[in-house]
């Protein structure tokens, strides 16, 4: 049966499994692998994000999870009611999404937090057949390339669908995307990324899914 998420020790990116590799040289107790996707098996609302943080998802094998992109996140989703507990950068702090499922773009963690087109190629076959598994009625892109790469992995197009902070886009399958700067740590520095920037586009997302449903997407 094909896969829908990368295998531990994946193989198919060079690059990024030598520099997994190093990463499991220096650090041996962190988790160093494809980190999997998180959440509501059933949710309604799937996050997509670029690629796990060294420091964060790469050392806790939990999306968002030991950084500071994971601090605005899960407190945004919290605020919103897709999240319950307290967050503590820590897979075992009790944190449970509600209707929500967190993946990313590239499974591994790549150089400078920047990976290839052929890096993201490659990766794209796991998340496409993952969501032609699932009927979401939202989306919420973290990003451009997250923003680039659920558009191809769901066959929409790119030109009908330009990514902006705050824009939504009615996709052909019947689904909604809702874009997003992502939540690091250097665009909140740089003031391209506020927190209540963050939380309105969230919020709407939340909002949304939370509305009847007029049709189910296809």
């Amino acid at each position: 049966m094909p896969l829908t998420q990368p295998p531990r020790d994946c193989p198919l990116c060079p690059r990024l499994v030598a520099f997994r590799y190093e990463a499991q040289r220096l650090h041996p107790d962190w988790h160093n692998n494809p980190v999997p996707y998180w959440g509501d098996e059933a949710a309604a609302l799937i996050v997509i994000g670029l690629a796990p943080g060294m420091k964060g998802a790469n050392r806790t094998g939990r999306p968002f999870t030991g950084d500071y992109a994971g601090d605005l996140l899960y407190a945004t989703l919290k605020k919103v009611g897709l999240a319950t507990g307290e967050y503590r950068q820590t897979p075992s702090d009790g944190l449970e999404l509600h209707n929500t499922l967190i993946a990313n773009a590239v499974a591994c963690v790549p150089p400078e937090n920047k990976p290839t087109p052929a890096e993201q190629k490659t990766c794209r076959q796991f998340l496409t057949r993952r969501l032609g598994e699932q009927k979401p009625r939202a989306y919420l892109a973290l990003g451009r390339i997250a923003h680039d790469s659920l558009l191809t992995a769901l066959g929409e197009k790119k030109s009908a669908n330009p990514f902006a902070h705050g824009a939504e886009h009615a996709l052909s399958g019947g689904a909604r995307l809702f874009d997003s700067y992502h939540c690091s740590r250097y665009n909140t520095n740089t003031g391209v990324l506020t927190t209540e920037m963050f939380e309105d586009v969230v919020g709407r997302a939340a909002a949304y899914i939370s509305r009847p449903a007029l049709f189910l997407p296809s």
